[in-house]
């Protein structure tokens, strides 16, 4: 395993400063120089000449060396639950950025006659096995650093001041961190030894009795010694099909060249890169994600998240949504319920004839191995829960960043003939992401921790937040209402809602081309009658070519959508009015600024109104498959197949799913052209305007109806 290249490890230790009857200039402080490109800050030691700060006795000082500690705390009764972790420590030109995680260390009850029960302790995480990676369902507080030496420590202690932050799961997307003491924190006074067998690093190594802020009391004896220069470990494994490169590095000989081990040096991110299966059978060309997430569960290795952060990465020709990746492990794909395993590649999409693509225009995608190896980084870093990031800072004035989670197609639209996307490519991530990376709670990085695209909710009283700042164009207008006519759905059935963008000012408006769930601009949520709101977003973030349109005055831009379930299921799961939002997010040309449109409509959920009614309702809303059926269809998903058989056998439920029926009967590896067109000239057939498109591209033909 190669070293990361920030050497703050150095290769001696400060000495004790010398007798008094040495001279020498005083010692500098060290600087801490941020290389070009971003990435880790490099710790430069300063020149050493012995100097006599006070004649006697000498003073010694230590670093506070970069990378991840494994951390014990436990109470000083004796009698509470211990805490295992690691604390993230991070050079930076201003000093030193620190935080970490504590799981709880799993134990047992003893219970022998004629004593009282207690409780035996399995061991501690085994320092030896560098940083720790420990079950997700032991995982309990988040560790914001509030106090750290900045430079030097004396050698004899340090203090460390921090704030806990309990963390309680729901369900992957209802969660919460409480701070513990409400409004206060710890302060630890450290004390340097030497580490216990097994510790890599013996000198790096500390002990210490940890005060309450609030109580004053000492609360736990903290134990952290330095197990590894890297923040935290992870392992990809690659499958491919027959055709289909694996994405190793960027096609470089020599200077210049980046894989995925030069990558994650500078993040600090320990990898294992594991080349597997590459005879992967395909029955199409054009993967649905599906298909993928059913393939990773079939013929990845042997993996279990608790003792080892594992992601998934595919190699297939193309994909159903046309995209050059995609993170397939979330929202409706994700069957297993364990949320960003599993992303795929494209490496026969054609780039287009974009100027911005250079000598890449017109190419297949997996040939050209810089653009491929970055979508695989991009993809990886949503399993990572990394967002979308288009833009970036230099002081005040936003620039473009080519960084690896700004879109490929966005980056193309920003690039020239003259300087075109090959000669723009940062092989690293925007500051922001790497911050996140870094310090982000290891539940929302980990793979099968939360669900993707809800970590933002969670970080907010943790983190520093975002530095986006959003505005709301008063000349964009949202307009969103129910499909005509269909205002009012019983209780069970899918709600269509058209959202059309209109430009009322004077002066032309950049837009996205597609506000589309799909897209990844739009989101929303839904208010049920009892004021609870559950979440919608889209069900795969995709890598693909963004489009923008210039909107003039008087110009729209619509959409339509189909909502059912979200992250925190049923989106109208009783009767009643439900308040539906939609908020549409995008950037403008080379700006950071978010801009916003927001719009609302009301729904009427009308109860059942017989019992096959009820029945079936009861069925479609209590089954997570059902969403995913009537997105993206499909056989092999038998208990959302089943749930809406039975919608089609009540005469209240049928005409809101024939159409789903339709698609999937299209979709089926030999289509019945036949049973779909039955099935949408059926009297009141509920049909939105995508999903007539959707249909056609599936081969239906409406020209009878045009």
């Amino acid at each position: 395993m190669s070293a990361p290249p920030f050497p703050d490890v150095l290769p001696y230790e400060i000495p004790e400063y010398p007798p008094a009857d040495i001279e020498g200039p005083t010692l500098p402080i060290p600087t801490l120089p941020v290389p070009p490109g971003g990435g880790v800050p490099t710790l430069i030691p300063p020149p050493f000449i012995p100097t006599p700060i006070i004649r006697w006795p000498p003073i010694w000082f230590k670093w506070l060396n970069q990378g991840s500690w494994l951390i014990n705390l436990e109470p000083t009764t004796g009698s509470g639950l211990i805490h295992d972790g690691t604390i993230r420590i991070e050079n930076t030109a201003n000093g030193r950025i620190a935080s970490g995680d504590l799981y709880q260390r799993p134990r047992f009850p003893i219970n022998l006659p004629g004593l009282p029960p207690r409780w035996i302790n399995l061991p501690a995480p085994n320092p030896a096995n560098g940083i720790p990676i420990q079950a997700r369902k032991n995982y309990r507080y988040y560790l914001r650093v509030t106090q750290i030496d900045q430079f030097l420590s004396l050698r004899t202690s340090f203090k460390l001041g921090f704030q806990k932050f309990k963390y309680v799961e729901t369900n992957k997307t209802t969660f919460s961190f409480t701070q513990e003491p409400v409004d206060s924190g710890y302060t630890a006074t450290m004390k340097w030894t030497t580490a216990p067998a097994g510790y890599p690093y013996p000198n790096d190594y500390a002990e210490g009795d940890v005060v309450s802020d609030k109580t004053g009391l000492v609360e736990f004896k903290l134990k952290m010694g330095r197990v590894s220069d890297f923040y935290r470990k992870f392992t990809v494994e690659i499958d491919n099909v027959p055709g289909s490169e694996k994405p190793l590095d960027n096609g470089i000989v020599g200077e210049g060249r980046e894989d995925w081990n030069t990558v994650f040096n500078r993040v600090g991110f320990e990898v294992k890169v594991v080349e597997s299966d590459g005879d992967i059978a395909e029955v199409d060309p054009y993967w649905t994600l599906t298909q993928s997430h059913q393939t990773m569960l079939q013929r990845r290795d042997a993996t279990n998240l608790d003792t080892e952060w594992r992601y998934y990465l595919l190699a297939t020709k193309f994909n159903t949504v046309n995209a050059f990746g995609v993170m397939f492990d979330a929202g409706a794909t994700d069957s297993n319920n364990v949320p960003r395993e599993g992303l795929q590649v494209s490496s026969h999409v054609e780039t287009g004839s974009q100027e911005g693509w250079g000598e890449w225009k017109n190419s297949r995608y997996g040939a050209i191995k810089p653009a491929y190896f970055r979508t695989a980084l991009h993809e990886l870093g949503h399993a990572f829960g990394l967002l979308h990031n288009d833009d970036g800072l230099d002081g005040d004035a936003p620039v473009l960043d080519f960084s690896f989670m700004n879109q490929t197609g966005r980056a193309v639209s920003r690039s020239t003939a003259a300087n075109p996307l090959s000669k723009s490519i940062k092989w690293n991530h925007a500051d922001r992401n790497l911050f996140q990376l870094r310090h982000w709670p290891d539940v929302f990085v980990r793979p099968g921790g939360v669900e993707f695209g809800y970590s933002k909710n969670g970080t907010v009283n943790i983190s520093p937040p975002d530095a986006d700042t959003e505005y709301e164009n008063p000349d964009l207008v949202l307009k969103v209402e129910a499909l005509e006519g269909h205002s009012e759905v019983p209780l069970g059935a899918p709600v269509r809602i058209n959202a059309t963008l209109t430009n009322t000012g004077e002066q032309p408006l950049e837009v996205p081309s597609d506000i589309s769930l799909k897209s990844h601009y739009l989101t929303g949520y839904v208010t049920d009658p009892s004021g609870t709101t559950r979440e919608f977003h889209s069900l795969f973030y995709l890598d693909h070519q963004e489009e923008v349109k210039i909107l003039k005055s008087g110009e729209s831009i619509s959409t339509s959508l189909t909502l059912l379930r979200g992250g925190q299921g049923a989106l109208f799961p009783v009767g009643g009015v439900h308040k539906v939002t939609l908020r549409l997010t995008w950037s403008i040309g080379d700006e950071l600024p978010l801009w916003v449109a927001l719009g609302e409509t009301t729904i009427l959920v009308t109860p059942p109104v017989t019992k096959s009614h009820a029945s079936a309702a009861h069925r479609l809303l209590t089954t997570p498959d059902t969403h995913l059926v009537l997105v993206l269809g499909g056989d092999y998903l038998e208990d959302g197949v089943g749930a809406i058989k039975q919608a089609l056998e009540d005469d209240t439920l049928r005409k809101h799913f024939t159409v789903t029926e339709a698609k999937r009967v299209l979709k089926r590896s030999t289509p019945d052209l036949e049973e779909a067109a039955k099935l949408v000239s059926e009297e009141d057939v509920v049909l939105s305007g995508a999903e007539k498109e959707k249909l056609k591209k599936l081969g239906l033909d409406f020209s009878g109806d045009e």
